[in-house]
Formats: structure tokens, sequence, C-alpha cells
């Protein structure tokens, strides 16, 4: 089953709108020619419409850093479904490690956000990962089971296949440290079996499955080269355009 790479850029909260308009334009100079990858950047919510404006007529497609699960009312700091198609994304990141550790999220609010997403025509970017605590003890891949299922509770098959999976080992963000290309595969793989179980075999052959934590030039090669690992979300190296295209290349290297 041939699932096409995705290679997505978290900026999360940096670049003024100045700096994510002199980002995306050299990154689409360096990514022209690239063919059979995705590529998705997702710049603070201030930056959208610039970044949008900016990528027309290239590869980028844009993607927001979260969403509310209203379409509007009396929640002031959020922003809705409609509100982030309306600028121009295709793709919302749902259920960032940060977001769950710093601001509370849980697998039920994840669920809620992304049912708002699909109601809106939005494709989520759906973050699962265990912590080091739980690496250590053992407990990956219950945790990573009960993450899935909490996730995408009462969705039906159509609904999981517009669906990004981000595996982001929540040790592995931002620390420098990476799972080596054995441990992400082994996850990735987990994670397809369960989708396996829940939905059916094609369902899961299907779904992509992106790899986060600390992905660098240098790692992206030997994780794109395992089996079910099928891309990236990448955090501080998308935030330079020559470290990003890089990422976006790796079938050159």
């Amino acid at each position: 089953m041939a699932r096409t790479p995705v290679i997505a850029g978290n900026w999360k909260m940096n670049k003024t709108v100045g700096e994510a308009v002199d980002l995306v334009r050299q990154l689409k100079d360096l990514i022209a020619k690239v063919e059979g990858v995705e590529v998705i950047v997702a710049p603070p919510f201030t930056a959208l419409h610039a970044v949008r404006e900016e990528s027309k007529g290239s590869l980028i497609r844009l993607a927001a850093q979260n969403l509310y699960w209203e379409e509007k009312g009396a929640f002031t700091g959020e922003v809705s479904p409609s509100m982030i198609r309306e600028v121009g994304c295709e793709f919302v990141i749902i259920g960032h490690s940060e977001r769950r550790q710093l601001f509370g999220e849980t697998d039920e609010s994840v669920n809620r956000r992304i049912r708002a997403a699909l109601g809106q025509g939005l494709k989520p970017i759906f973050c699962i990962g265990e912590t080091l605590k739980e690496r250590e003890g053992e407990k990956t891949f219950s945790v990573i089971e009960t993450q899935v299922k909490g996730g995408l509770k009462d969705l039906g098959e159509k609904e999981v296949l517009t669906i990004t999976i981000a595996y982001e080992p929540v040790w592995a963000i931002g620390t420098g440290k990476t799972a080596t290309p054995q441990q992400a595969q082994e996850v990735h793989r987990f994670i397809r079996e369960t989708l396996g179980k829940r939905y059916s075999k094609d369902t899961a052959e299907k779904t992509r499955i992106q790899y986060g934590g600390s992905v660098t030039p240098e790692n992206i090669k030997g994780l794109m080269e395992q089996p079910d690992i099928d891309g990236a979300l990448v955090g501080g190296a998308s935030l330079k355009a020559d470290s990003f295209a890089r990422i976006v290349r790796f079938k050159e290297m």
C-alpha cells in the first residue's frame, strides 16, 4: 500500500508575521522541485493569512496548531474550526503533548476537537505519545492504545482515513533525544495494528503515521526507511528553511 509521505513543520509559538513570510519565501524555492511528498507548515494563528498568501502556487499546505470545538460564542482566546478553514487551513494539529501537558487537554477534549475539525472539512494531525516515566515503566503500548481509542472515539472508517496520526514520544520532543528508527517503527507498527483491530486492515494500511520528536536532517533518512513511518512532524528544525527543506528532500539523501 503506497502512502504519500507527509512532512509537517510545527512552528509552535515562534515567528512574527514578517519572519513567517520570510521563512516561507525561502522554503518554497528550496522545495520547488520536490515530488511525491506532502509538505505542511503550521505557523502561529497570527501568521496564518500571510503565510497562505505567500505560499500560493507552491507545494506548501497550511495547518493551524489547534482549535476549539465550538463554532462561536463566549470563549475568549479560542479559535473555531470555521475560522481556521476560512483563513486557508487544510490541516490542524490536535492533541500535541504540549497542549496535553501545559494546557490540560485530555483524550476526551482531543476527540471533541477532532470531530469538530472533521465537521468543517479540516484534516486533523492527531498527536499521541508516552512520557519517559511511562516508557521506563513499560507502559508505552497501553498508553498509546488508550490515546488512539480515546481520540478516535465514535469516528467511522471514512473519517479516520482523513486523519494523519503523529507519534511523538514526549521524552524526545525538544530534548535532542530521538527514538531510534527501530523504536519508532515498533510503536508505529503497534498503532497500525490497533487501527486494524478497531476498523479494518485496509484502513490501517491506508492511514498515514508520522514520527515527531527532535527530527533533524541527520536522522530523517533512517526514520523514513522504516516500513510504517510515513513522514515527520518537525519542531525546531522547521524554523529554518534550509534544515526543513533538507528534511522534505529526504529521498535525495
